[in-house]
């Protein structure tokens, strides 16, 4: 089999896996934040860093959720990493932003963080503060879920199919998941652009 087809093959294997259950337990716990007027921060390293920016305004527009990415603002985030450090730098931001019960803290990341083993470390600051303060606590990860699964109040865990492809479906699926939650019909606002347009007339 070709790698094209493997790929391919995987991921539908992938899609058959899914937990749907955590999917909707999911969205019923951004259903309620957005109800309570809490606000949604998103969080990732590397390419979750770039799920996590896409994600914000797609929550916002589309769902109408208050949401933020704290890898979005370069200057405050370097100035961190370098005044404060690493490990810290995504939880003194939620601190300096005031994150309370009322807020969700969700997570993209391949492995979820592994302080043992210095893997996403900021990652699992954020998460011990967001435990500290009572924030909600949800995720798409991948591998075994890491800290992000164990304390999460929802996490949607990408099925391992191949443990030479975790990274590259991990990340697929993980915009996958949060285009699902956006357009679910319980978050679902605003009309999406290319829904709300008519196909022109064929002559």
């Amino acid at each position: 089999m070709d790698y094209v087809a493997q790929y391919i093959q995987e991921a539908t294997r992938i899609l058959s896996l899914l937990d749907q259950s955590a999917i909707e337990r999911t969205t019923d716990l951004i259903l309620e934040l957005r109800e309570r007027s809490g606000r949604l921060f998103l969080l990732g390293v590397g390419g979750g860093a770039g799920h996590a920016s896409h994600a914000v305004g797609d929550f916002r527009k589309i769902a109408q959720i208050e949401a933020y990415a704290p890898s979005d603002n370069v200057s405050e985030l370097t100035a961190r990493v370098n005044d404060e450090g690493w490990d810290t730098c995504y939880a003194n931001w939620l601190r300096g932003s005031r994150l309370s019960e009322a807020d969700m803290v969700f997570i993209f990341s391949v492995g979820g963080g592994d302080a043992k083993n210095n893997i996403s470390t900021n990652l699992v600051r954020a998460l011990e503060y967001a435990r500290e303060v009572r924030a909600t606590i949800c995720g798409v990860v991948g591998r075994d879920g890491g800290y992000t699964a164990q304390v999460a109040d929802a996490c949607i865990l990408i099925p391992v199919v191949n443990p030479s492809t975790i990274t590259p479906h991990t990340e697929s699926f993980q915009a996958m998941i949060w285009h699902l939650l956006v357009s679910h019909p319980k978050l679902r606002v605003a009309e999406m652009k290319w829904e709300s347009v008519q196909s022109p007339a064929r002559a």
